[in-house]
């Protein structure tokens, strides 16, 4: 995990968490990338790729959509072209002058990076009156506008042989990446990478505009944005205003370009229009976005391992976690402030995994996975003997067993190494050695093209870090790591840190006080300096931090060669099981798609509310009048009193919806939507702008791993309760005149 900590709605909780920053490309880079449909009866599954929505045209139709489903098929065309990813979460261009709306949570580390205790942008909300007064986003945004997408197998496994081990594959599949990202980035002011999908069946470049000068526009008061907080977190009814506004800036010349005053506003292609008349229950709805990972074809042993021992695990370290930022940062304190971003993480993650633990025991995942895989083996046993499918998956199956073991075996040692700066100083100590060598021949993280990330995330630790903070943390994962036996846990960091079994509370608690009172790393001038640092250098500082990271070096190159070791076994293994699925699929009349690695989906259906329990019933909609219904004036249901006020006036304006009397505020749909998804746009079947999906109720989030249309529903924030309180609350009038706003009846703003 990157140290901002960002597992809000836009990220996958599984097995990311389990492996420190200097490994998640092993894993994202060999994740399981294999989801198939159900029938057409129920097509709200599926996140399909642009192209193939021609493929299921009859059913789009059917469903209300009045596009050709050849135009949403364009990637850069509209409306597929205002939709931009930002790196973890989905935005969509709204206006011609680069104006982007994401989600609030979205948006939240950069209100955070630019709230202080005497202006809390993360209670009291953000407006620019004009350009001038707009902040810039936190260090490291970005906006990612993507322009082409290229199938690149040949060129990154065409000419592999088929018995090659485990590391040579790994890394010739990784140089091969390189090479082709390099050449797509020869064009400047691009970022490009090379995406998996149907478990490396098929890869393909992705090619996005990078705009680096972002900066925040408007954000709602807290209380709105964020309303109910992490007690409706997850739930439904929800009454939460969870928008927020970027702009992307460029330079003079229309070039992407850092931060500079003399930059102007990117004039995108095409932006969306913002429907002010909105759904109704029933109606059509698609949602455009770049969702994360889901793992539903992932094979039995990891799904055991998952929900058996890692989910629970985490729980159980979570609320330690959390009560140790708490206890070392009072409320409203610069420290709390700092850590705001990171506890709602870690709170969101919490109840997630919680949902899905519980999740997987209502539709007995583990018994419908072995269930499906026994099919899988009758179906080849019967149909297709001789492709080398069953052999494939017998490895894949010890493989996943033996994955299973090192996440279980390396879990304490991840975390004991978690705290930011020797994390900083670990990074630093690679980057030493990396940059010794051939910059193509670097290990990924570590080029010239992620130098310029590097160095905006030093910088933006200076408002994400606090050492009384940093420190509790660290002790409650050392003592963690302290309780498990002698053979689980790593000698040369117990030898590093001076770590026995019988070490006192109070003795770790001093050594670790040590630590932080002889560094330098919590001074940024300290961590750019050191970026141009040799290993010898580093080796010689006598920075506490950085002589761990040198005496930790060897076993984390140990570790790191297993797990690519294992990643090449899984590139070779993968695709052969993946054609076993897509062949039985196919032999039983069904179409397969992939699953969701971050690059531009859409799902659809419809408005729909639910009962996912005996005696409960989901509504479709929430109203203006349930917040005052929630309201307690105290955190986390304290709306705003201008808002109340004018709740209780219902002063709808033109944003009422007939059926509900009311102005709608959340909404539900039967979408198939994950972690990256929040941002999306969602759509009407005109390709308007209705809304933008933030959540899942807490049935759903087990669909990472298994779809079930009876329960599955995504939230949405309503875009006339979006305008509503732009207009009527905080007078963001600005912003509504520079956007297109459609409304058939017409009605004035007031």
């Amino acid at each position: 995990m990157n140290l901002k900590l960002c597992i809000h709605k836009s990220n996958s909780v599984k097995d990311i968490l389990m492996l420190k920053p200097s490994f998640q490309h092993i894993l994202l880079t060999n994740a399981v990338l294999a989801l198939t449909s159900m029938p057409a009866a129920y097509a709200v599954e599926g996140m399909f790729t642009p192209d193939q929505l021609p493929e299921i045209a009859m059913d789009l139709r059917a469903k209300g959509l009045k596009m050709k489903p050849s135009q949403i098929s364009d990637l850069v065309g509209f409306p597929m072209g205002a939709v931009v990813s930002l790196g973890g979460c989905t935005a969509s261009f709204v206006s011609p002058q680069g104006l982007v709306v994401t989600n609030h949570h979205c948006a939240y580390g950069s209100i955070q990076y630019n709230s202080t205790k005497e202006k809390n942008y993360l209670e009291k909300g953000f407006l620019a009156e004009n350009l001038e007064a707009e902040l810039p986003a936190a260090p490291g945004s970005r906006i990612y506008v993507t322009v082409k997408l290229t199938d690149v197998t040949d060129l990154i496994t065409g000419s592999l042989p088929s018995n090659m081990a485990g590391e040579p594959r790994f890394s010739a599949i990784d140089s091969n990446r390189k090479s082709v990202v390099a050449e797509c980035e020869e064009d400047e002011g691009h970022r490009c990478r090379v995406a998996s999908f149907y478990g490396g069946l098929q890869y393909k470049l992705v090619k996005q505009l990078e705009i680096k000068d972002v900066r925040l526009t408007y954000a709602p008061a807290g209380p709105i944005g964020k309303y109910g907080g992490d007690i409706d977190n997850w739930q439904w009814p929800r009454h939460t205003g969870d928008f927020a506004f970027y702009r992307a800036y460029v330079s003079p010349e229309g070039k992407s370009a850092d931060y500079n005053k003399q930059n102007v506003p990117y004039q995108p292609q095409y932006n969306l229009k913002v429907s002010a008349e909105g759904l109704d229950d029933g109606d059509f709805v698609m949602v455009a976005g770049y969702p994360g990972n889901t793992s539903r074809y992932t094979r039995l042993a990891q799904v055991k391992n998952t929900f058996e021992w890692q989910y629970s695990t985490w729980q159980s370290l979570l609320d330690d976690w959390i009560q140790a930022i708490k206890g070392s940062s009072k409320p409203g304190s610069d420290a709390r402030i700092k850590y705001e971003s990171r506890l709602a993480s870690l709170n969101n993650l919490n109840k997630n995994l919680g949902g899905q633990i519980e999740g997987a025991r209502r539709v007995d995942l583990i018994e419908r996975r072995a269930t499906r895989e026994e099919g899988l083996n009758n179906w080849i046993a019967a149909k297709a003997p001789n492709k080398g499918y069953a052999e494939a998956i017998e490895k894949l199956d010890a493989l996943s067993t033996e994955t299973a073991t090192a996440t279980r075996s390396n879990y304490w040692y991840n975390n004991a190494t978690r705290p930011q700066l020797l994390v900083i100083a670990q990074r630093l100590y690679r980057l030493s050695h990396e940059r010794l060598k051939p910059n193509s021949e670097r290990e990924s993280g570590y080029q010239e093209r992620n130098m310029d990330r590097m160095k905006q995330s030093m910088t933006a630790m200076d408002r994400r870090y606090e050492t009384a903070v940093d420190k509790a943390e660290w002790m409650v994962f050392l003592k963690g790591y302290m309780t498990q036996p002698a053979s689980e846990r790593v000698s040369a960091l117990d030898d590093a840190l001076g770590l026995h079994d019988s070490i006192s509370v109070d003795a770790l608690s001093a050594k670790l006080d040590n630590y932080y009172a002889a560094t330098q790393l919590d001074k940024l001038d300290t961590r750019l300096s050191l970026m141009e640092a040799t290993p010898a250098e580093l080796e010689a500082n006598a920075d506490p931090f950085i002589r761990l990271a040198v005496a930790l070096y060897d076993h984390e190159l140990a570790m790191e060669a297993a797990s690519k070791e294992r990643a090449g076994h899984r590139a070779a293994l993968q695709p052969k099981y993946m054609e076993a699925i897509m062949a039985w699929q196919k032999d039983q009349g069904l179409t397969a798609y992939p699953d969701a690695n971050s690059t531009l989906r859409v799902t659809y259906g419809n408005v729909l509310g639910g009962s996912p329990r005996d005696g409960m019933r989901y509504d479709p909609f929430t109203t203006l009048e349930g917040i005052t219904e929630k309201d307690t004036g105290e955190n986390p249901f304290n709306s705003p009193q201008s808002q109340i006020d004018l709740i209780m006036a219902k002063n709808y304006g033109r944003y009422e919806l007939e059926s509900i009397k009311s102005v709608p505020v959340n909404f539900l749909t039967d979408l198939d939507s994950t972690g990256g998804n929040s941002g999306s746009a969602t759509l009407n079947a005109r390709g308007e702008l209705v809304g933008l999906l933030f959540d899942g109720t807490i049935e759903s989030v087990n669909s990472d791993w298994d779809f079930d249309p009876r329960t599955t529903r995504s939230i949405h924030v309503d875009s006339r309760y979006m305008l509503w309180v732009m207009e009527k609350v905080d007078k963001a009038n600005n912003l509504l005149e520079e956007m297109n706003i459609l409304n058939s009846r017409n009605y004035p703003i007031n």
